[in-house]
């Protein structure tokens, strides 16, 4: 048996040395560096539509903007 996901749950992990957030809610997941606000989101229906690849290059080009 599963758990509804009906609240937020964070963990951090540990990427090449930096820590980051994993944010996963019901709309979907997100990841951003530890004391950042922007990161990398993506929704469930993208995922699961395969569009994941294409949110999550659009993303990254956001934050190189914005860097």
């Amino acid at each position: 048996m599963t758990t509804t996901l009906d609240k937020p749950l964070r963990r951090e992990i540990d990427v090449e040395g930096h820590p980051y957030t994993v944010v996963l809610d019901a709309a979907g997941l997100k990841i951003t560096r530890k004391a950042h606000r922007k990161g990398i989101e993506l929704k469930w229906t993208e995922l699961i539509n395969g569009d994941a690849e294409m949110a999550a290059v659009l993303n990254a080009s956001e934050l190189d903007d914005q860097g």
